[in-house]
């Protein structure tokens, strides 16, 4: 494969409009209906899709089980942190790291949406994080 891009990434949900709601307000867009079991929050680079586990009968049986994930942190590049970080706090007691600048120069806030996925808003902030974003 010469070109290949991740291009979305799919959260399955029971509760599919607390979690778009949950998103939409994080992010500060607003999401795109295609039914009322599927939105899509989409930006420049790319699109988190949610679906409700209704959307899984096309797949087949305990394809996917919402609320489940231990292992994907879902990251989002953002221009300043530490002012995300003032309106995630009100969207969220589950904050699992206040805004901390990490070792490869990325300031990183770390919280979970309400099935408990990790999310990571993060803003470069040493000279090499931010040449690689640029």
């Amino acid at each position: 494969m010469k070109n290949i891009n991740l291009v979305s990434l799919r959260i399955i949900t029971a509760d599919i409009k607390r979690l778009v709601q949950f998103f939409e307000k994080a992010t500060g867009i607003t999401a795109k209906w295609s039914t009322d079991e599927f939105a899509e929050i989409v930006t420049s680079s790319f699109t988190l899709a949610i679906g409700s586990t209704k959307t899984l009968a096309v797949f087949g049986e305990g394809i996917a089980q919402p609320a489940a994930n231990k292992s994907v942190i879902i990251e989002f590049l953002v221009e300043n942190v530490d002012e995300d970080y003032e309106k995630i706090k009100d969207l969220t007691s589950e904050i699992v790291q206040k805004p901390t600048t990490m070792p490869w120069g990325n300031r990183s806030l770390l919280f979970q949406d309400p099935d408990g996925n990790l999310i990571n808003f993060f803003t470069p902030v040493s000279p090499d994080a931010i040449k690689k974003f640029d």
